[in-house]
This record gives C-alpha cells, sequence and structure tokens, in this order.
C-alpha cells in the first residue's frame, strides 16, 4: 500500500475510534501508530478540538521505530549494543520527513558525508526496505510492536512519576514553522512536560529539516480537512 492507500483506509478508522475517546475519556493519553501519522495526528486533534476537549500534551504520534531503527542501524555500522545507541529522529514519520540527528548520537558518532547520506536514506526508507525482504507479504510487525511498547511504557513511567523520561514523538509543536513536528519530549505525570526542541543541528540536517516542510504541510493539511469533512 503507498501512504495515500494507507490514508484512505486509516483516516476514518482514526477519526471513529479518537471520536469515540473523546467522548469517554477525553483526559487518556492518546498514543497514535496508525500511518500515516503526520496526517493521523492533525485528525486527532480536530475531532478533539469539535468535542472541546483538546489538549495538546496528551496526544502523541508514535514515531518510535524510526529511533529503533536509526539506533540499530548505527550501532552496526559502529560494532555497538543497539541499546546503547540513542539517536533522536525529529520531524514527521514518512520518507524525507524522517529525519535523525547522527550530530546528537549518543555515544558521539561521526560518518564521512556519503556514509552519512546513505545512512539516513535508509533510515527513512527503512520501512520499504522491510516490505521488499518480505516479498509483499506483509510490512513491519515485530519492531512496530516493539516500538509502540517501548513509547507507552515509557509514558506510563512518567505518569507514575519517575523523571528524566525522555521520547521523540510527533506532536503540536511551535519549534519550527510546521505546526506539528516530532522532537524530544521530557514526559511527566500529564504528557508532555516540556518540548525540548531540536538542539544544535548541523548544516546537513538544517538542510533535510527544510527540505521536509513542503511534504509536511501537506500531510497536515490532508488530515486536518479530512477531519473538518467527517461526520
Amino acid at each position: 500500500m503507498t501512504r495515500d492507500d494507507l490514508f484512505n483506509t486509516n483516516a476514518s478508522i482514526v477519526a471513529t475510534l479518537t471520536d469515540a475517546c473523546a467522548k469517554t475519556c477525553p483526559e487518556a493519553m492518546i498514543c497514535i501508530i496508525a500511518n500515516p501519522v503526520n496526517s493521523t495526528i492533525p485528525i486527532t486533534t480536530e475531532i478533539f478540538k469539535r468535542h472541546g476537549v483538546y489538549n495538546p500534551n496528551r496526544i502523541f504520534g508514535v514515531t518510535t521505530l524510526d529511533i529503533v531503527r536509526a539506533n540499530t542501524f548505527v550501532a552496526e555500522l559502529k560494532g555497538l549494543d543497539p541499546a546503547r545507541v540513542n539517536v533522536p529522529v525529529v520531524g514527521g514519520h514518512a520518507g524525507k520527513t524522517i529525519i535523525p540527528l547522527i550530530s546528537q548520537c549518543t555515544p558521539k558518532v561521526e560518518f564521512p558525508q556519503d556514509q552519512l547520506e546513505t545512512l539516513t536514506g535508509r533510515i527513512q526508507e527503512a520501512g520499504t526496505e522491510v516490505v521488499k525482504a518480505k516479498a509483499g507479504s506483509g510490512s513491519a510487525t515485530l519492531s512496530m510492536a516493539y516500538a509502540g511498547a517501548r513509547f507507552v511504557f515509557s509514558l506510563l513511567d512518567a505518569m507514575n512519576g519517575k523523571e528524566g523520561v525522555i521520547e521523540c514523538s510527533f506532536v503540536r509543536s511551535e519549534e519550527t514553522e510546521s505546526t506539528y513536528f516530532s522532537t524530544p519530549l521530557l514526559l511527566g505525570k500529564n504528557g508532555i512536560e516540556k518540548n525540548l526542541g531540536l538542539g544544535k543541528l548541523s548544516a546537513y540536517e538544517e538542510k533535510l529539516v527544510a527540505e521536509a516542510m513542503g511534504e509536511l504541510k501537506g500531510s497536515i493539511k490532508k488530515g486536518e480537512d479530512f477531519a473538518k469533512n467527517f461526520k
């Protein structure tokens, strides 16, 4: 399926489910993993606004799979344990809107520019890589489940009082010119405690952010337009 196919299938499912959440559990933490996340989060926001219960600190687009992949690929190239690698991934959750901040990786790693560009491309297209490897019989399942679980466990830890819990997520944002953007977030008892922003970007990463804006804004508008017409 293309992301357009996914949109046509998932948009109404997400709208229906979040409509029910807005009516019955408006203060719940809403974690949306259904693709295309760049559109399904704006849909969720508009549905919650319609019911007058919108709280931007409690609606999350789960992009953790991009972080898991970035950590794994960097670890493989550098001979590190992926569990000890942390690459922030910002932007959105599709193609070129996926922006791994290799310059902010812990532990610190460096790659020649050509290798960096190849690595970035692989992280951005990893979903397609999985589909091809499965010869069209499916897409990422176990890794998606792991990523979803990791995000939710982090959020639950923060809600239960654990301090210093940070995860990237696609949320309502004022960090860039895009109204939604994924950045590292400090999580707390009430959801987002603080948006930690982009930090210091390399020139290459700044270019990637700029190049992602058009597609991001288009996907966001598509979600918002769908929600306006959803009955």
